[in-house]
């Protein structure tokens, strides 16, 4: 059995870390260990994670830098072949890593194995809705605009596609690597995936179950959309000193795409007047996200313009009918791919 790394950022956590490594520790998988990075936390999410006693964890700390560079301190001391990647406040099912494991095993090419994600509220209770993104024939600007990876929880990759995108860090003077950008705060993940498709051989694929369960957290969330959009042109920047053509050709569809999302996000937290703005503006960025993503794009922006002009009682219903009628024809379509 191949030595898996898993990797934990923790910042302020401590509602939810322990339910973390418990589902590591949980793994049917069994050849593991944990190194779990301490991002300068300042509530009781280290004492938490000492009640532990386990040998195959390890904790490490460091002054807060953010989430990037906690990944890449963990991914430096790793032993394993395989890297898995969780945040300190989700969840993996039992199989999570045999899963993954044994696709990576089967196909030699793949070097990024991702999976679906179930949505849980902060409590951990279902919210019955799935994130749902491409799975096979996955090209560059497949991340680029859509990031079908989904979130940091997801992926297990082997070290061989880290070691390929690897650089000095920016801190340090360079005297350690970098495998994420440290001088990212948002999309920092998508830039990591984007250079393994761009700058190795390794290919990326998912496969269909919901392994992991992901956190819904919108604290914050209102204050984050300029930020986000700063981080998306910062990304796109950058990615154009080696892939120019597919900014050039891209570049618009993404800005749409990760606008849309935002004003998704604002629906989620009931401002409709800013969903509205949002929507709007991702459709004038590029209308080839209608062309492309009909359904979502229309979803979006009825649910945007129904916030906005209906009363709480009317639009309530309306909007936990259609999630209830979302998520049971998610549950249709993975249980049918299952079979596949």
């Amino acid at each position: 059995m191949k030595l898996v790394s898993v990797v934990v950022p923790v910042y302020n956590v401590e509602a939810y870390i322990a339910e973390t490594i418990q589902s590591i520790l949980n793994q049917t998988y069994s050849n593991f260990e944990i190194l779990i990075v301490n991002d300068g936390s300042s509530d009781r999410s280290v004492e938490i994670i000492q009640t532990f006693d386990d040998p195959r964890i390890t904790v490490m700390h460091q002054e807060n830098q953010g989430v990037s560079a906690a990944r890449n301190r963990g991914i430096s001391q790793a032993k394993g072949e395989y890297i898995g990647l969780i945040d300190g406040d989700d969840i993996w099912t039992p199989e999570k890593l045999e899963k993954h494991v044994e696709h990576l095993e089967r196909s030699p090419q793949i070097g990024l194995s991702f999976c679906r994600s179930a949505f849980i509220d902060l409590k951990g209770n279902p919210l019955g809705i799935y994130q749902m993104p491409r799975l096979n024939n996955i090209e560059p600007h497949h991340i680029l605009c859509r990031n079908p990876i989904g979130n940091g929880s997801v992926p297990v990759i082997r070290r061989a596609a880290l070691e390929a995108i690897k650089h000095p860090s920016t801190r340090n003077n360079g005297a350690s690597m970098a495998y994420f950008d440290e001088s990212l705060h948002n999309l920092e993940d998508v830039e990591c995936w984007l250079r393994i498709a761009l700058q190795s051989e390794w290919q990326v694929e998912g496969i269909p179950e919901a392994l992991t369960l992901y956190r819904v957290n919108l604290a914050g969330a209102s204050t984050k959309v300029d930020q986000q959009i700063a981080s998306l042109e910062k990304m796109l920047l950058k990615t154009g000193t080696y892939a120019p053509e597919l900014v050039a050709e891209w570049g618009s569809m993404a800005r749409a795409y990760q606008i849309r999302f935002l004003s998704r996000r604002m629906v989620s937290l009931g401002n409709g007047k800013k969903a509205v703005q949002l929507a709007n503006k991702a459709l004038v960025t590029s209308w080839k996200i209608a062309r492309d993503e009909p359904q979502r794009t229309f979803l979006t922006l009825a649910a945007a313009y129904s916030l906005y002009l209906l009363p709480p009682f009317i639009y309530k219903p309306l909007e936990a009918r259609g999630m209830k009628m979302t998520g049971l024809a998610q549950q249709k379509r993975i249980l049918q791919e299952q079979k596949n």
